[in-house]
């Protein structure tokens, strides 16, 4: 049995943590791939954030000629070359995952495992590659080992060739006609993307919102705009799934009674499943979670001595920005046990990459009104900004929710372009305690820049 120092299980954001600093520590690499290709540097970089974010930047330029037609602009969209703009991204993105894999392979201290790693004991591994079976241990270990999609358990859905995110995005040619389950973030994403390229998107949900998860004032929005650009088959159970020939025919229960859609391609999106059960954290001793995450405290310790845990495996916000910040926080207690820091998640953000964008930080005003806590809440429509009224928007908003009483900010939602962009200084002062009123009269704000959004939002808060 070979042992090191340093064994970290997994190559995404857990390949941060070794650094210089790490010099004479013997480190074990260990990474089983993600996705179709297996590549090097994790879900981010191979078939999440990135490449998703590279075609929804596609599906946004080939969205233009509706919104020129309302500014009096003759736009027209000629076509779509599809495997021009997969092998774009993927041409960009592969060669990064190579130039990864081989810097680790290079590294005098690090030893790069190409296989699966599973506990067989305390900090005791067994791992399988191509080459073989070893058995590694060491005194540390990180856990990095992400998380996969899952699929529900439906008739006949195990028998066809069903997509996931993890491959839709390598489909050899663009699809007449597809069918995502699932009405999260996934699923509005990837419908924007193969819609605004041409597929007929049909989407399939149990619930009756989109984005069920956000404000509801942003989720009923979104829905609402979803609808006019989608098959939305809100409310639906599916029952059974069946090939055929080239067809995949899905077959639903809803509130007019039974329905079937048909398309060339099924695209799963539910849901991710932490890969705990994959790594055998119970025969490493690892306490878990109710719904199978490793668990972890305020320094991403687990439940063994030596073993800390980060992103998707352990954490419940499946959120790369998270998954790199508890990367920093392990890297420091690796190096200074003596004096371990604590991952800040009081104010964690997200964003949700459609169209129309969508951003959020905090409580949604339902989560406020069931709790203890006194709020007020003020909404500012993009169409009453100059920025907005010059881009004919006439959907998005910014909601925003403060205690009264001090004027801090406790949530923050913004439906409508660049939503991401500007949450950025709510969660700003959300972070550092700058209160709405300071913020919105003590800074200048550019006129006529759209983060006059903002600014007017947190002036309409009627606060004490």
């Amino acid at each position: 049995m070979t042992h090191f120092d340093l064994i970290v299980i997994g190559s995404g954001s857990g390949n941060t943590i070794v650094d210089e600093r790490f010099a004479d520590w013997s480190v074990a690499l260990v990474e089983k791939g993600v996705g179709s290709t297996g590549a090097f540097g994790g879900t981010c970089l191979n078939v999440g954030c990135i490449p998703s974010k590279m075609f929804v930047h596609t599906a946004d330029t080939a969205s233009a000629p509706p919104h020129g037609e309302r500014l009096g602009v003759d736009l027209r969209l000629e076509g779509v070359d599809w495997p021009a703009i997969r092998d774009r991204i993927f041409g960009r993105i592969d060669p990064i995952a190579v130039s990864g894999e081989r810097y680790r392979a290079g590294a005098d201290n690090v030893t790069l495992y190409r296989g699966t790693a599973r506990f067989t004991g305390v900090k005791r591994l067994e791992v399988r590659t191509a080459d073989g079976t070893e058995e590694i241990s060491a005194d540390r270990v990180v856990v990095a080992a992400g998380s996969r999609p899952s699929a529900p358990p439906i008739p006949g859905l195990a028998e066809v060739r069903y997509l996931t995110s993890d491959s839709v995005m390598r489909l050899p040619d663009l699809p007449r006609r597809m069918i995502i389950m699932g009405t999260g973030f996934v699923s509005a994403e990837l419908a924007h993307v193969f819609s605004a390229l041409g597929t007929d998107v049909t989407v399939v949900g149990r619930s009756g919102l989109m984005l069920r998860h956000e404000d509801e004032d942003v989720a009923t929005r979104f829905t609402d705009l979803a609808a006019r650009r989608w098959d939305l088959r809100m409310n639906r159970t599916a029952k059974g799934v069946e090939r055929d020939g080239r067809s995949v025919r899905l077959h639903l229960d809803g509130p007019e009674g039974v329905e079937s859609v048909e398309a060339e391609e099924i695209l799963v999106a539910t849901g991710r499943v932490p890969n705990s059960d994959l790594i055998g954290a119970k025969e490493g001793g690892l306490d878990l979670t109710g719904d199978g995450r490793i668990s972890v405290d305020a320094t991403q310790a687990t439940s063994v001595d030596g073993v800390w845990a980060l992103g998707d495996v352990s954490s419940p916000y499946q959120l790369k920005h998270v998954a790199n910040r508890e990367a920093q926080t392990v890297q420091h207690n690796l190096l200074h046990p003596e004096a371990p820091v604590r991952t800040d998640h009081r104010f964690v953000p997200h964003a949700v990459f459609s169209g129309p964008m969508v951003a959020s930080v905090g409580l949604t005003e339902e989560e406020a009104r069931h709790g203890t806590r006194e709020y007020v809440s003020a909404r500012q429509d993009y169409a009453g900004v100059a920025y907005g009224w010059a881009m004919e928007d006439t959907t998005g908003f910014a909601k925003l929710l403060a205690d009264p009483a001090t004027g801090q900010l406790i949530g923050a939602h913004v439906i409508g372009p660049e939503a991401p962009t500007l949450i950025q200084p709510l969660i700003q002062a959300m972070q550092f305690g700058l209160d709405a009123r300071s913020m919105a009269e003590d800074q200048y704000w550019i006129h006529p820049a759209m983060p006059e959004l903002i600014e007017n939002a947190l002036l309409s808060l009627e606060l004490r």
